[in-house]
């Protein structure tokens, strides 16, 4: 297992991007790459006012910190950083931030979708939708989509 540096929080407030990047990268000579994902909240075509986000304290961060360890045995990544946010969120603002570093772009890239597609369907998350219109929304399904993005990585 690589002794790469892993970066996980799940918090309630917001990050920056920008200085993520540059903590994971600073003072690193060996990184030809740096790949950046940042979900942000949808209003659902105007019908959604707030997504609701609970996680599973400890267990989410282990199991975000396993995936990140993941990936970067798999594709030979030098840093990884996953950020996840949880409480209320309205449309517009960051959910979840991963950045992936490693030599050479492929594996960067490879890296940061393996994190997310694993992260979407291992990671103790579970989201509510709270509607404009003032009604109870419900909480929101696993989708098949999301289980077959992360069940490609067992074919390749």
């Amino acid at each position: 297992m690589s002794g790469a540096p892993v970066t996980v929080r799940v918090q309630r407030d917001d990050f920056d991007l920008a200085a993520e990047v540059r903590a994971l990268s600073a003072s690193r000579h060996d990184i030809g790459a740096v790949v950046t994902f940042s979900g942000l909240c949808r209003d659902e075509a105007g019908t959604l006012s707030a997504l609701e986000l609970e996680h599973y304290p400890g267990m989410a961060e282990a199991e975000i910190a396993r995936i990140c360890r993941q990936a970067i045995d798999r594709f030979g990544l030098q840093a990884a950083t996953a950020i996840h946010r949880y409480g209320k969120i309205l449309p517009g603002e960051n959910i979840v931030l991963v950045v992936t570093a490693s030599p050479h772009r492929q594996a960067a890239f490879d890296g940061a979708n393996f994190i997310m597609d694993f992260l979407k369907t291992s990671a103790p998350f579970w989201k509510k939708e709270h509607a404009t219109d003032g009604s109870a929304g419900g909480w929101v399904s696993a989708k098949d989509a999301d289980d077959g993005a992360r069940d490609r990585w067992s074919k390749s």
